[in-house]
């Protein structure tokens, strides 16, 4: 192994909030020159060494099996947060509401998904992983359940909206906590592969959505994009209560933080409300003004109260760790800027190329493909190269895509585009993977629960803030553009298309400054190990199958 140097040595003095007994155990950066080969180099005390010395005999732990559980969790909560969006329009037909009513279905998902996803990352530090993914799924799957049959029955909206919000209190229970379970079960040799597998998954189900919503809601009805989930649902709950080790409740609920519950809950959503609606209601409105100043009263009174808890919901002052810092902004601007490709790059093909929905669907799969494939890469590749370098090539190869869309004009080929989306794609699957490990292993193992769900907040809200901004974005750009146009000297059938295509290179242009912050943080942050970690073992026993 290679010697610290002083500067070193300098940087890693105590940190008393991402330590295990909070007053004397510093987190270890890894040096350059350290192999980071988990493979290659294991950990001097094996898992079976360690399970031969014990006198209880510990759980088998199927590595396979437990992805695959926590998988599926991912992806079907972030595939319920996109399938809805093409099939509102036909929903809106058949209640006969108007297309802001209907809107609602796809909202209160996404609202209460956000107000109550660092809730149940919490609770799952005190009460265990298992029962809150458990009790997560069955509540989900009976959520799906409600929403393909009773509004039919009860020829309600409102049953719909209402069965909406239960499903995603059961979805934020399972995303919260997919992350953290591979951190806590997963030895390190073998975690960044683990880690890959679900966030790329998580990445996938966000980004097919659309095209699965479009073909059940075309050959079968809107019912079954959410009968689709009960199947899945009971396989889920099946699978998991049988692989996911049951692990002992670390105390019980009564001193759990109501009160920053209830601020973060009110303030999230009263926000991802203002930004989600300010377009369609108007910014200047009573009622988006109401709320834009609800979550900044409601967020500031959390930061105060959490601050102040002796057992905060969210820990804030992990934080003051820089790492910790760059790498949450990392994730969070890296599906900020995802949103607005996702968003508006459908539009360009319809509007501009002429495409089909059907079409325009197929075409952006492309990036779904390279996200799972560069996804599936980087978790092959992290414990050989580290994190580091592969979250710096992952912002070099996002910029370059962002630049590509740059350039896209009114006569552009599909094949360019077709490879813009390939780089972005292939840029965003190689991210997400070792910036979440970076942020997982950076904490304490009585941190997992909380911040798992805190990188799982960052995969969804951002993508709201996201759409919202590049879309406002796109309406100004094009609007100030056209004032500016000779419209008198110009025929309206040659002035519609340019204008349109120069707003969506504008819009692309922004989301490309904000790749080149990405690519900033990406050379600014270092990959960190928490002691907890270091052992290279995992919390509850021995461990069977590969992955």
């Amino acid at each position: 192994m290679g010697r610290f140097s002083k500067r070193d040595s300098t940087e890693l003095k105590e940190n008393p909030l991402c330590t295990t007994n909070h007053i004397n155990t510093p987190l270890t950066r890894i040096p350059r020159n350290i192999n980071t080969n988990y493979n290659a180099n294991p950990p001097q005390h094996s898992l079976m060494e360690q399970s031969s010395d014990s006198h209880t005999k510990l759980p088998e732990i199927n590595y396979g099996l437990l992805i695959l559980s926590i998988s599926l969790a991912t992806f079907m909560t972030a595939l319920d947060g996109t399938i809805v969006n093409i099939a509102l329009p036909t929903i809106s037909q058949s209640f006969n509401v108007s297309s802001t009513t209907v809107s609602w279905v796809a909202t209160i998902y996404l609202l209460v998904m956000a107000g109550c996803v660092l809730v149940f990352g919490k609770i799952s530090d005190i009460i265990g992983f298992k029962r809150v993914f458990l009790s997560g799924f069955i509540l989900f799957t009976l959520g799906s359940f409600a929403c393909g049959l009773l509004p039919d029955l009860l020829n309600s909206l409102n049953v719909l909206i209402g069965t909406r919000a239960f499903q995603a209190i059961g979805g934020a229970m399972i995303t919260a906590i997919g992350p953290a379970m591979i951190t806590a079960y997963i030895p390190m040799e073998r975690k960044g592969k683990a880690m890959g597998i679900i966030m790329t998954i998580a990445a996938l189900g966000t980004a097919i959505g659309p095209t699965i919503g479009g073909v059940l809601t075309q050959y079968l009805s809107w019912h079954w994009i959410f009968f689709i989930n009960i199947p899945v649902g009971i396989f889920a709950v099946v699978l998991g209560a049988k692989v996911i080790p049951a692990g002992a409740a670390n105390r019980k609920l009564s001193g759990f933080d109501k009160y920053g519950a209830a601020l973060i809950f009110i303030g999230l959503a009263s926000l991802l409300f203002a930004v989600s609606e300010g377009q369609t209601i108007g910014w200047t409105s009573p009622i988006i003004a109401g709320m834009l100043a609800l979550a900044i009263i409601t967020l500031g009174g959390f930061v105060w109260h959490e601050l102040k808890t002796r057992d905060p919901l969210l820990e804030l002052r992990l934080f003051k760790n820089k790492n910790f810092l760059f790498t949450n902004l990392i994730m969070s601007l890296v599906f900020f800027s995802f949103a607005g490709i996702n968003y508006l790059l459908p539009f360009y093909l319809q509007y501009v190329q002429k495409y089909d929905t059907s079409t325009a669907g197929l075409i952006m799969t492309a990036l779904s493909v390279a996200m799972m494939v560069s996804g599936i890469l980087a978790g092959m590749l992290f414990n050989r190269v580290g994190a580091r370098p592969l979250t710096i090539a992952a912002g070099v190869i996002l910029v370059s895509g962002y630049f590509m869309l740059t350039y896209i004009r009114v006569g552009t080929t599909i094949a360019f585009v077709v490879l813009c989306l390939l780089v972005i794609g292939f840029g965003l699957g190689l991210a997400v993977t070792p910036v979440a490990n970076m942020i997982m292993n950076s904490v304490s193992k009585k941190y997992q629960g909380m911040v798992s769900s805190l990188t799982s907040l960052e995969r969804f809200a951002p993508m709201t803030i996201g759409i919202a901004v590049f879309n406002t974005v796109f309406i100004q750009g094009v609007i100030s553009i056209a004032a500016r146009q000779e419209i008198a000297e110009t025929a309206p059938a040659n002035l519609k298309l340019p204008v349109i295509v120069a707003g969506f290179a504008l819009t692309f242009f922004a989301i490309f400054l904000v790749g080149i912050i990405i690519l900033i943080l990406t050379f600014i942050a270092r990959q960190e190990i928490h002691p907890d970690y270091q052992s290279g073992t995992v919390q509850d026993g021995p461990v069977t199958g590969l992955m």
